[in-house]
């Protein structure tokens, strides 16, 4: 309390005093005990006034002792239950947090991890049916809350880490831990597909690769048969040895996408040993094969070299198909994807025409016979203005051309092209990828070219003669692959068309049992604006059994969602639909049958005494934790710390001091008012 208040104190006293001698004892004529009564009254409720108008500050000293915390964390990933040790994980628990000696000396504290790491209270919470072991939770969860103190930590687990980083450095060095091996730690024979690496596309009637890793736990050598099998069919078959001195292998296979959609394909690995665990003998992965087949409709008037040399470059890719039409045979454009137009003249009209609702892309090749008056009434992307002279331009490549990759494979060195002579203007939104140049002199026009007009790609080739370009290729690269890349890529572009959709979903075609599932969606008005009042609805049908669920989708930012992570192994169809507008989208996915946390036969000793090391702790077996628990408990790191606590409060807080003021003053008005006094 400081000096000032201890003044202000002594004034109130002398106040009060004074007050209720001046209203009792100065006039009194005679000094009567009730008269002595109310003064005193008085006296105490004037000063119980001024005490609460000074309002000092009242400081109370109280010792604490706080007990050093013990966190008890307890796997509790369906792994614990595959080895068999879901009830040994549970007394551990129950018989640590019990004992009343470690209660005495730690503030004991539980946490279950699986997914998360969270506090819990009761047994009841450990269910053992966590679908990943996020080990890596524990370290930080803990030392956030027990930073600055001296803690200690026990983990039941078995040390099978399924997702996450290294949980070992996750733990502070100076934070102990004592890892409690749930499991069998007797070593078995197993093999294990401990993973596989697999794109999620592949194109059809090509290869794509797949890479798996293969780990095998014995003492002796073993041969062992790899196999992949889509079906009934095995795709890919491998004999592997393994011994004590080579426990792991990488397989990498190149397999055939020979059939559309999705594909799903099992790695097995087997010997003739038989394995305490086998479920982890395989594994099963899908691949979605996209049939990128491009019909080329080729359409010319005229018999040229560069006909065949444009057939046989773009079918160079499997995927491709040229058909060569003349104008007056291309009226039915139906099963075509990209419209080839080589040097077109008027009677290329009907082509057109019959484009205007197919609205196919086009690939435009001008040369000596176009007829560019025509061309101009009939496209937007360049207006002609030529000579009849003949004109020979060579390539000049632009490397700010962005719209793919592409590269230069030597351009200027080409022989040039012919075309008539004369001026090219071109529309804005033109991006060149070849500028034209006639000898050294560079003319600004583009020579190779593309553009987009509401969702319609266009590209353009202002010369004739490109087999010579495909036989230099060839003469320099002893290929003629750069060519035919760099023609395949234009195809790609023109192939591809991104026309904008007012509901766009986003989702996998597979995915793996115990995976986070999400679908989401974005709904575009009509201005292509993102709709934030949008009504969405998911309506999910399992294939096998035809049950139908129907879910919301939720709005989350940009986008709106829907979680299904529950979903059994299977096929599913759903379909996405927007209420207001009855707008839908359909698709599928599978749920592949795979569960991370059976790929187990043993606790992973090695991280665990790796974990002791890194914290200065220790590993124990269930039967050693009476042990544990009596080292712990000897522990002169860990003991109780003595806090003082100090409180402070001011006096104006203190309700009963205002009950005791209004009691005074009551009591003194009964008192005059009994004796006459008023």
């Amino acid at each position: 309390m400081t000096t000032n208040t201890v003044l202000w104190l002594v004034l109130a006293l002398l106040a009060a005093g004074g007050l209720s001698y001046y209203h009792y004892i100065y006039k009194a004529k005679t000094l009567s005990l009730t008269v002595k009564v109310l003064a005193f009254l008085r006296f105490l409720a004037i000063f119980g006034f001024l005490l609460l108008l000074i309002n000092p500050i009242i400081r109370r000293s109280t010792l604490q002792i706080q007990k050093p915390p013990l966190a008890v964390v307890v796997d509790n990933s369906s792994s614990i239950k595959e080895l068999g040790a879901k009830e040994t994980s549970k007394e551990i628990w129950k018989k640590i947090t019990s004992n009343s000696r470690l209660q005495d000396k730690f503030d004991i504290q539980s946490f279950h991890v699986d997914t998360e790491c969270r506090s819990f209270f009761d047994d009841s919470s450990l269910t053992y049916q966590g679908k990943a072991s996020r080990l890596d939770l524990v370290g930080p969860t803990v030392h956030n809350l027990y930073k600055n103190l001296p803690y200690a930590s026990i983990v039941l687990t078995d040390g099978n880490q399924t997702s996450g980083s290294d949980y070992v450095f996750g733990f502070q060095p100076d934070h102990k831990v004592f890892a409690v091996v749930m499991g069998d730690t007797t070593q078995y024979l197993d093999l294990r597909i401990a993973k596989v690496n697999a794109n999620k596309y592949a194109f059809y009637k090509n290869q794509f690769p797949v890479e798996v890793f293969v780990n095998y736990n014995g003492t002796k050598t073993l041969q062992t048969t790899f196999s992949i099998r889509n079906g009934a069919a095995v795709v890919y078959r491998q004999a592997l040895t393994f011994s004590p001195d080579k426990r792991a292998q990488v397989v990498n296979a190149l397999l055939p996408a020979n059939a559309l959609g999705v594909q799903t394909y099992a790695v097995n690995i087997s010997s003739n040993e038989k394995e305490k665990n086998s479920y982890n003998n395989s594994q099963r992965f899908a691949v979605e094969v996209i049939d990128q087949r491009t019909e080329v409709a080729l359409i010319s008037e005229i018999e040229h070299p560069d006909l065949g040399v444009l057939k046989r470059s773009i079918e160079s890719n499997a995927q491709r198909k040229v058909t060569l039409l003349k104008p007056q045979n291309a009226s039915d454009l139906q099963k075509y994807n990209i419209l080839l137009l080589y040097q077109p003249t008027a009677r290329f009209r009907s082509v057109w025409e019959a484009n205007k609702n197919r609205r196919l892309n086009t690939f435009i090749i001008t040369g000596n016979h176009t007829d560019f008056g025509f061309l101009n009434q009939m496209q937007k992307a360049a207006t002609f203005k030529m000579s009849n002279q003949k004109e020979d331009y060579q390539a000049l490549y632009r490397s700010d051309f962005s719209i793919f990759a592409t590269e230069d494979i030597g351009f200027d060195q080409f022989p040039p092209l012919e075309n008539p002579f004369g001026n090219v203007t071109v529309s804005s939104g033109v991006q060149p990828v070849l500028e034209s140049r006639i000898r050294t002199i560079g003319t600004g026009d583009p020579l190779w070219f593309f553009t987009e007009n509401e969702g319609q790609r266009s590209a353009m080739l202002l010369g004739e003669n490109l087999w010579k370009w495909r036989a230099h290729v060839f003469v320099a690269k002893q290929s003629f692959e750069p060519f035919d890349q760099f023609l395949d890529k234009t195809i790609q572009y023109l192939a591809s068309n991104d026309a904008r959709k007012s509901l766009v979903v986003n989702h996998e075609r597979f995915y793996n049992s115990g995976d986070p599932l999400e679908i989401t969606a974005q709904f575009f008005n009509k201005n292509y604006e993102f709709d934030a009042k949008a009504r969405l609805s998911i309506t999910l049908v399992n294939k096998q059994n035809q049950q139908k669920k129907q879910y919301d989708l939720l709005l989350s930012n940009q986008y709106y969602k829907v979680d299904l992570d529950d979903l059994t192994p299977g096929k599913y169809s759903f379909t996405v639909r927007e209420l207001n507008t009855n707008t839908s989208y359909s698709g599928a996915f599978e749920v592949l049958d795979f569960n991370i946390e059976k790929q187990f036969v043993n606790p992973n000793m090695d991280q665990l005494k790796q974990l002791a090391q890194h914290t200065q702790g220790a590993v124990f077996v269930p039967n050693q934790i009476d042990q544990w628990i009596e080292k712990l408990i000897a522990d002169p790191n860990y003991q109780p710390i003595q806090k003082e606590q100090v409180v402070k409060s001011p006096l104006i807080e203190w309700t009963w001091l205002l009950l005791m003021i209004t009691a005074l003053l009551a009591a003194e008005w009964f008192i005059r008012k009994y004796n006459g006094m008023l």
